[in-house]
């Protein structure tokens, strides 16, 4: 990455502050509990993935993380993570914590006592944006002025 391009640095949240918008977020969570992995068909053919789905919080609320393929094995019940540069996303209208190639999970040292399972986050059904249709290729017939949007007599 070109050191010139300066990028706005991560925010350190609290977990009842994450919005289905978050981006670039660090967080201090516990893991309350790690589910089964599963198998999830590649959207691109090949290989399917693995993922599991483990209950993490802190004293402001939990949220589901999503743990790909290698993450998976790599945390336990009662552990404090640190991530660094996660990001929000919604699966089936609910939120997961995602790590992502860019973010950074690391075991932490600090302690949590207390998580307040009282607020979870990944409950909350949210409706999903649906991302306006813009061809690939610009121009189409607007552009060059052919299709007015209604016929013409």
């Amino acid at each position: 990455m070109d050191p010139m391009v300066e990028r706005a640095p991560a925010q350190t949240v609290k977990v009842k502050d994450l919005t289905p918008q978050s981006r670039r977020v660090n967080l201090l969570v516990k893991v309350m509990s790690v589910g089964e992995p599963k198998e999830i068909p590649s959207r691109f053919g090949g290989e399917p993935k693995k993922v599991a789905e483990a209950c993490v919080g802190d004293e402001t609320g939990t949220v589901l993380l999503s743990l790909w393929q290698e993450q998976i094995g790599s945390v336990s019940e009662g552990d404090v993570l640190s991530i660094e540069n996660g990001y929000v996303s919604l699966v089936q209208g609910h939120m997961r914590l995602n790590i992502g190639k860019y973010g950074k999970m690391t075991k932490s040292d600090q302690e949590i006592k207390n998580v307040n399972t009282e607020v979870d986050l990944s409950a909350t059904e949210y409706q999903q944006e649906r991302r306006p249709f813009r061809p690939r290729f610009g121009g189409g017939y607007q552009s060059r002025g052919r299709y007015s949007g209604s016929r013409r007599r």
